[in-house]
């Protein structure tokens, strides 16, 4: 009850354990991975592609993508295919199936079992907000962050950014942990650009070269796609 945030209608919290605070008492949960599964996801839908979450590394992704009849997803660095980069995504045809491990987003998608659960990025905040008020009061905005050489949570300001833009257009009671990625967010709206590409995970996209990664996930409000997980898949849903 202490960590749960239950008092309020809109809650955030970190990653793993935040999905498990939050999801057994909200009516819709949000997963904010802005660099970068969200963002891929909400290009990839936006283009009529269907985007099967996965967990990151598992030896058995290519034998679950022959098992349901998708593509997987290759590594970033490579020149050919779609992969975890939004920009590799932009031309995706509709109807593509896309097995896509990540790290951070289809981990914490995965977790969310049966409850209502969007991907939300800076592209997409508004929509995802108004859709998710009209699927429950009981909101959870899960910033996803980043991991450490070790795997432990690293918080990344990218994603609590982006958890504050959703929940800046969201109506309700905010915990003080929404306030603040909102309050986070309202200091930066207008350099996101720029900020996106000095803190710590534009940084290291950018010295990977994946610049377009960055300046695509900067991009705020330019797109009405709400990605809904349904059957094991993120698919776009009529806004």
């Amino acid at each position: 009850m202490i960590f749960n945030q239950s008092e309020f209608d809109l809650r955030c919290e970190w990653g793993h354990q935040g999905i498990n605070q939050l999801a057994p008492i909200s009516d819709v949960m949000i997963i904010v991975d802005v660099l970068s599964f969200s963002t891929a996801v909400e290009i990839a839908t936006n283009n009529g592609a269907i985007i099967f979450p996965y967990q990151w590394k598992y030896s058995s992704a290519l034998d679950y993508a022959k098992s349901i009849k998708a593509e997987l997803a290759t590594k970033r660095t490579s020149t050919t295919g779609y992969s975890l980069s939004p920009q590799s995504l932009t031309k995706i045809t509709t109807g593509t199936k896309l097995v896509l491990p990540s790290p951070n987003g289809s981990s914490l998608t995965l977790l969310t079992r049966n409850k209502a659960t969007l991907a939300g990025c800076l592209r997409n905040c508004e929509a995802i907000a108004r859709f998710a008020q009209k699927r429950g009061s009981k909101i959870a905005v899960i910033p996803a962050g980043e991991k450490w050489e070790d795997a432990s949570l690293r918080p990344s300001l990218e994603d609590l950014i982006g958890a504050g833009a959703i929940l800046n257009y969201l109506n309700g009671s905010l915990s003080p942990e929404a306030e603040t990625a909102v309050a986070v967010f309202n200091s930066f709206r207008n350099d996101l650009l720029n900020t996106l590409k000095k803190c710590s995970s534009g940084k290291e996209l950018i010295a990977r070269g994946f610049e377009s990664d960055v300046e695509l996930a900067a991009e705020i409000n330019v797109s009405g796609c709400v990605p809904v997980f349904i059957d094991n898949a993120y698919v776009k849903q009529p806004f």
